[in-house]
Parts: C-alpha cells; sequence; structure tokens
C-alpha cells in the first residue's frame, strides 16, 4: 500500500495512492487517525479499514492534490553517512568500521515536490538521493533479526547538504540541517510491498544523471542500522531513517546547486521526489 499526506482545500489528509489517484482515508472515516504518525501507531488495527476504503472510494487525480512529506514534522530524522562503497570511495575517506551517524533537524523535512532554499549562508549546496525508512513498531534493543518488523515502509529521499558547513567542524549536523533540506517522500510504500534490499537508486539534476546505484550495495543494510541505532535509542513509530547515499555527489567535483536547478531522485517501486532549488528569501 501506498499512503500520503496531501493537501486538497488547505489541510492536511491522510490518503491511499492508487494508480494516479489518491483516496481520502481522512475524509471517508474522519476518527480513524489524526495523522500519518497515529495511522502508523494503530497499523495493525486500521489496515483492513483503510484497505476497504482505498478499494471503494473514488478519490483525487494526483495532480489535483498538494503532496506533503509523508510525515510533515518528525520527531527523529536520522541519517547514517558513509554506507555506499563508491561514495566512499570518491570521498576519499576509508570504510568506517563502525556506522557513522548524525541527526537532521525536523525542520529539514520537506514535500516532495516543494521548493528547496539554497540558503544566504552557504555556498555549496548538494544532493544525496537515499532510500529513506519509516518506523513503525520501533522500540529499544532491536536484534537485526526483528528488526525488518520495525519498519513500516520506504520512501524516496533527497539528504540535501550545506558542504561548507558539513565540512567546518568534525560535526555535521548545522551542514545536514538547513530549513527545507531533507525532501522525501513523494509517499510511504509499506515494507511488504518490496524488498528495500534490491532497488535501483538514481538521482538526476536537470535532466542529467548524476547518481545511479541499487540499495544492495549498502555498507550496512537497513537491519543493521535499526540493531545500531536502537541500542542508543527508543525508535518511535513515524521516526525517519536516511539510510546513506551512493557514489555521484557534487562534493566530489565541487558541483554544487545553483539558482533553478532541478534534482529528480527516484527509487524503483518507491517513486520519485523532484525539487527546484530556489534562493533563501
Amino acid at each position: 500500500m501506498r499512503l500520503a499526506t496531501f493537501e486538497k482545500d488547505g489541510a492536511p489528509e491522510i490518503g491511499v495512492v492508487r494508480e494516479e489517484r489518491i483516496i481520502p482515508v481522512s475524509r471517508a472515516a474522519p476518527g480513524l487517525a489524526a495523522d500519518m504518525v497515529d495511522l502508523i501507531s494503530r497499523w495493525d488495527q486500521v489496515k483492513d479499514e483503510v484497505g476497504r476504503i482505498a478499494a471503494g472510494t473514488e478519490g483525487f487525480a494526483l495532480g489535483e492534490v498538494h503532496l506533503l512529506a509523508p510525515i510533515p514534522k518528525p520527531g527523529k530524522i536520522l541519517a547514517i553517512g558513509l554506507n555506499y562503497a563508491d561514495h566512499i570511495k570518491e570521498t576519499g575517506a576509508k570504510a568506517p568500521a563502525v556506522q557513522l551517524w548524525f541527526s537532521k533537524a525536523p525542520g529539514t523535512a520537506c514535500g516532495p515536490h516543494d521548493p528547496v532554499q539554497l540558503p544566504k549562508a552557504s555556498a555549496k549546496v548538494d544532493y544525496e538521493v537515499e532510500m529513506v525508512a519509516i518506523i513503525g513498531r520501533g522500540g529499544r534493543h532491536i536484534a537485526k533479526s526483528a528488526a525488518p518488523a520495525a519498519v513500516f515502509g520506504f520512501c524516496v529521499g533527497n539528504d540535501v547538504s550545506a558542504r561548507d558547513w558539513q565540512m567546518a567542524t568534525s560535526q555535521w549536523v548545522l551542514g545536514k540541517s538547513f530549513d527545507t533540506h531533507g525532501p522525501f517522500g513523494p509517499w510511504i510504500t509499506t515494507a511488504d510491498e518490496v524488498d528495500a534490499h534490491s532497488l535501483g537508486i538514481r538521482c538526476l539534476v536537470n535532466g542529467e544523471l548524476k547518481q545511479n546505484s541499487n540499495t544492495r550495495h549498502l555498507l550496512f543494510n537497513v537491519w543493521d542500522q535499526i540493531e545500531h541505532l536502537s541500542k542508543v535509542m527508543t525508535l518511535d513509530a513515524g521516526d525517519v531513517i536516511y539510510t546513506g547515499t551512493p557514489g555521484g555527489v557534487g562534493l566530489a567535483t565541487q558541483s554544487f546547486l545553483k539558482p533553478g536547478d532541478r534534482v529528480r531522485c527516484e527509487i524503483d517501486r518507491l517513486g520519485a521526489i523532484e525539487n527546484l532549488f530556489e534562493p533563501e528569501r
């Protein structure tokens, strides 16, 4: 199933995407869930009703609605660095023996087709296509064997990075946390629909292919990541995890984004997001 957060008449709603239409679950069953995080938290109890609504309601054409980030205000956004061999090589770094994690501020969350800011304070804004995992049941001390059950679904993301800020210190958080620098979506594809470790992943800038790989090449796969993170913190329903980017980023050639650039990130079976980069106002 593909689940989205969207606006039709000015207020966020939850919907099921079926082909090129979106079925507004919020309208058919107003008390079913307050928002996407609530829906994820209650999924085992409500998924059958959501399926019935999706099968029996006409809905809207996707072009008639405004898709928001599937989780507009995530509780946590966590991201792993240096997690594809070709990306590690192009940075000149060594393959990490231990997972390298940083956080992105909640304000980075951005819709799948909304403008992304080129900040006044940065001259080196870069793209990073990534598969995004959305936590479902979550918990603490999750074994690798139990990790698949902790994931609700997957999205396409762009870990937009202000490289001048990122590289200014050993801590990456500020360089990864500018407002709008975490677009993801266009919807959540539930985990039962895909093999997360066998998906083509690509990024195009103004139509030119820049990144092209497959999620099978993750150094630490999603289950490794969940096991590792949950040793430290409780993972909650709706938490967002950026799982790593392949080679081809602008940093490798010092080619950074300019006003008017369009960045399209695609992952097989998960869809695509495309954002226009505009100067901060």
